[in-house]
């Protein structure tokens, strides 16, 4: 990778040295021939893949107004509900980074609880349905809320050392951070309205086709969002990095420019591991909880699974980000590094405790009920009026 300039302003105060980092210090290449083919391919893919998806969301957007009235599709019907729900949860976004900024303690216990609130609600409302499909998903949003309900209780010891690092994390935030939050939630924003808008013309037909390309919408919509987090935590990652071991503040739009450029690819290949691997990684120790010590033949694999879920976690966790951007390195030998450095100084089992997953998990939760919400409430209006 090219070398990038240095450009350091000094400013004495005092006894100390601020210094200003004004465009980024060269990025160590620690990556093979072939990882950085891997790198470079999954780049060029994931970008192709927005540009493939783009165009058949509008294809289908397109089909399903133009053939409305052959298969009873109404877009008015659709639409709007669809739209402004996805905009609600725009706007409950802001908000949510207010108030998690503001009191994050208050913010921890909300989510918490009210996730697993909003799912039973939400399951209540499926069952209520006359449909055997609606009442089989409203059991498992029941069974899923219980679930949460469950961990939640079991966590709740932890939440104040859990709102004293969040606290911590977000005290000083890097220059103009509010800024890529909010593009970040502007773009996903419009992005999620038009897959929707897709997954709604799709619905017009409703053949087999039609629902598989209504899953390939949504698998494209989960990466594309795990994306663009990952690109600020890798981005933010660096800020801190140099401010902490250099006493240097980086420009925020510069160490954008850089992950962009050079990081997307290891980005996308851990947008894609990492929420595969923490399942696997969840449920192997819910598995262990449960196996316990005991020799039943039920669990007898319990063990193993679990180691392998373990190792696993080591090759694919969040915290590797973290190494892809002040290193330049592969995603999974950043989490292997990683994870090696946590088990060096014993951070093992506290890093195994931390929250932060869980609390992105929970305000997620919260944030789709609001849209539900939304979505119904705008739904029964659009079918009074069409009524009319």
């Amino acid at each position: 990778m090219q070398s990038l300039h240095v450009t350091i302003q000094e400013s004495r105060f005092s006894s100390t040295n601020t210094q200003k980092v004004q465009e980024p210090s060269a990025l160590q290449t620690e990556a093979t021939v072939a990882g950085q083919f891997a790198r470079k391919l999954l780049q060029i893919l994931f970008y192709f893949h927005l540009l493939l998806i783009t165009i058949l969301t509008i294809f289908l957007t397109i089909r399903g107004v133009v053939s409305a009235d052959k298969h009873h599709f109404y877009p008015r019907r659709w639409y709007p509900p669809l739209l402004t729900s996805v905009a609600s949860v725009g706007v409950f976004s802001f908000a949510w980074q207010w108030i998690t900024y503001s009191n994050p303690s208050k913010a921890i216990k909300i989510c918490f609880w009210l996730g697993p609130l909003s799912t039973c609600a939400v399951g209540i409302v499926f069952l209520l349905i006359s449909s055997a499909a609606c009442s089989a998903v409203g059991a498992i949003f029941i069974i899923s809320a219980f679930i949460q309900t469950l961990y939640t209780c079991w966590v709740n010891p932890r939440f104040e050392y859990a709102a004293k690092i969040l606290s911590v994390s977000a005290a000083f935030p890097p220059a103009k951070t509010t800024v890529l939050v909010t593009l970040s939630i502007i773009t996903s924003v419009v992005y999620t309205s038009l897959l929707m808008s897709g997954i709604g013309g799709a619905t017009a037909l409703g053949t087999k086709l039609d629902t598989l390309f209504i899953v390939v919408i949504l698998l494209s919509l989960a990466w594309s969002m795990q994306v663009i987090k990952n690109i600020l935590q890798v981005t933010v990652s660096r800020i801190k990095y140099i401010h902490f071991a250099y006493g240097a503040d980086m420009d925020t739009q510069i160490a954008f420019r850089d992950t962009m450029n050079h990081l997307v690819g290891s980005v996308c290949i851990g947008s894609i591991l990492v929420p595969i691997f923490g399942v696997i990684r969840a449920s192997g120790r819910g598995i262990s909880l449960i196996a316990g010590g005991t020799d039943e033949f039920l669990f007898s694999c319990a063990n193993c699974y679990s180691n392998v879920a373990a190792t696993l976690g080591t090759h694919g966790n969040r915290w590797g980000f973290v190494h892809v951007g002040v290193y330049n390195k592969g995603f999974v030998q950043a989490s292997v590094d990683t994870w090696e450095t946590f088990r060096q100084v014993g951070l093992e089992t506290l890093i195994d405790s931390d929250l932060t997953g869980a609390f992105c998990f929970f305000s997620g939760v919260a944030g789709g009920r609001s849209m539900h919400s939304c979505c119904r409430n705008m739904d029964t209006s659009c079918s009074e009026e069409l009524r009319r």
